[in-house]
């Protein structure tokens, strides 16, 4: 389910993937808020379990999966649970198989790669492909019941940032709802381009301020690549917070470190009108406490934002350019930092192998095409990260160029050497599109209809997909290329 009106690239969806590990983990012993989830948990949980009681292979299967997971329990059950969904994020399936390389998976991930082929057997063996069916319209209801308050919140986000999500071309944010984890617990993770959030319901509430907060990154990220020169400009900052107690990935990068300040000052300027600003001035001094020393100067400049026109495409970098590092030095020198600072929310890839494409897709989204094309390259000729990734972004670079040979030679390309399902599926769809547009429509149909296949796991490549099926693509009348 996506929400077309105002984000065309944020999806509300289930997903097999998700639902299969989860379930899997339940059947081995995983309760964690068990009598407080949502009663399709339950359910499942006994239909599973009936299944493994009534067939021998089914047993084994579970016998096995089980004691893989029991030999690698922590004892923190909310750490376990992130570690399988950092796992499902990166399979394709059923059958089930990972998009990368294990080198190239996320490290609480890569500890549990084996789990894997032990789910698959379960997943055989137990009928969970029928469970899924039979339950599919439960999970419907799920998306459903969320879609309303979850398109408001992002209406309203990007209003106060006078900004449109569907500026973000390549990106995608999606929110997966499952029952099968614990309702208190999100999960959110951003992966290259794409953000995630998967959550578990119950009742009819939804851990809306942390959907929220994965968001803002997924609107400030790029603009953090797209003008990396004013954000390295203060690097001398982190010389201030060695101390903090936040975690130390915010104490070696300042682009990190900026962007979650930039986010919390905006969460704390949109707490709600009914808030006094003593409130809202001590949950910045809480954050600043915890590290983030530059929340109080992007909650002041926040300020004059909301007074302006511009939107914060076009402000962010006057609004970093305007902070004075040595004034800024001196004023956190006096900061006492508090004893420990809440986790941070959002979970990144570790893959240093795809920083480079990391980058690139990011300056991309940003709009900066001379810095992703120069990025994506480099990733080609010192044969970093997924060769099929770079040569996808240099497509959709050529594909904003309007150069239709060069994206689809590109295009073709990535499709050689190509591993994760994301970059298959849209390559065929641009693919299609530029078959349909040289009028080629069997071409078209042929890319269209490999990219459903690919792109099963993936709603908007999916979408897509159908809707070359059901017609020739028409570019919009403002740009006439194609468009993902």
């Amino acid at each position: 389910m996506s929400f077309a009106q105002n984000s065309p690239k944020v999806v509300l969806d289930s997903s097999e993937i998700l639902f299969s590990v989860l379930t899997s983990i339940n059947a081995c012993g995983y309760d964690q808020e068990l009598s407080v989830s949502d009663p399709l948990r339950a359910e499942i949980r006994g239909q599973v379990a009936k299944n493994v009681e009534a067939s021998e292979d089914a047993t084994q299967a579970a016998n096995l999966m089980c004691q893989y997971y029991k030999e690698h329990q922590t004892q923190d059950a909310s750490k376990d649970l992130a570690s399988y969904v950092s796992l499902a994020l990166y399979l394709t399936g059923p059958p089930f198989l990972p998009k990368v390389k294990d080198t190239d998976l996320p490290p609480d991930a890569r500890a549990i790669a084996g789990f894997v082929p032990l789910m698959q057997a379960f997943y055989d063996k137990a009928g969970l492909a029928a469970v899924w069916q039979q339950h599919r319209d439960g999970y419907a209801a799920l998306t459903q019941r969320y879609h309303e308050p979850l398109s408001k919140m992002f209406f309203e986000t990007e209003v106060y940032l006078k900004i449109p999500s569907s500026v973000y071309l390549g990106q995608q944010f999606t929110i997966y709802l499952d029952p099968m984890g614990a309702p208190g617990q999100t999960n959110a993770r951003n992966y290259g381009a794409d953000y995630f959030v998967v959550i578990s319901p119950a009742g009819s509430s939804l851990k809306m301020q942390e959907i929220r907060h994965t968001y803002l990154h997924y609107l400030l990220d790029p603009l953090a690549a797209k003008y990396a020169g004013s954000v390295k400009r203060l690097e001398p900052i982190l010389e201030t917070v060695k101390t903090a107690p936040m975690e130390e990935s915010f104490k070696n990068d300042i682009s990190l470190l900026v962007t979650e300040c930039f986010v919390r000052a905006i969460e704390a300027r949109t707490m709600g009108a009914k808030i006094a600003e003593s409130e809202r001035q001590n949950v910045v001094e809480n954050s600043v406490e915890e590290g983030y020393v530059l929340t109080q100067y992007f909650y002041d400049a926040m300020v004059q934002f909301e007074k302006d026109p511009a939107g914060i495409r076009n402000a962010y970098a006057e609004i970093l350019d305007k902070i004075d590092v040595n004034k800024e030095k001196k004023r956190l020198a006096q900061i006492q930092f508090a004893q420990k600072a809440s986790p941070e929310l959002l979970h990144l890839s570790n893959s240093t192998n795809n920083q480079l494409l990391v980058m690139a897709e990011q300056r991309l989204n940003a709009g900066d095409s001379e810095g992703a094309q120069k990025l994506a390259q480099q990733a080609l000729d010192e044969n970093q990260g997924d060769q099929g990734r770079a040569l996808f972004i240099l497509a959709q670079i050529a594909t904003m160029n309007r150069d239709m040979q060069g994206a689809r030679t590109y295009f073709e390309h990535a499709l050689q050497v190509a591993q994760e399902p994301k970059v298959v599926a849209w390559s065929h769809i641009y693919l299609g599109r530029i078959f349909d547009l040289q009028e080629n429509r069997e071409a078209a149909l042929t890319h269209y209809r490999a990219a459903l296949v690919a792109g099963t796991s993936l709603p908007a490549a999916k979408a897509a997909a159908e809707k070359g099926l059901q017609q020739p693509y028409e570019p919009p009348a403002s740009a006439r290329q194609p468009q993902q």
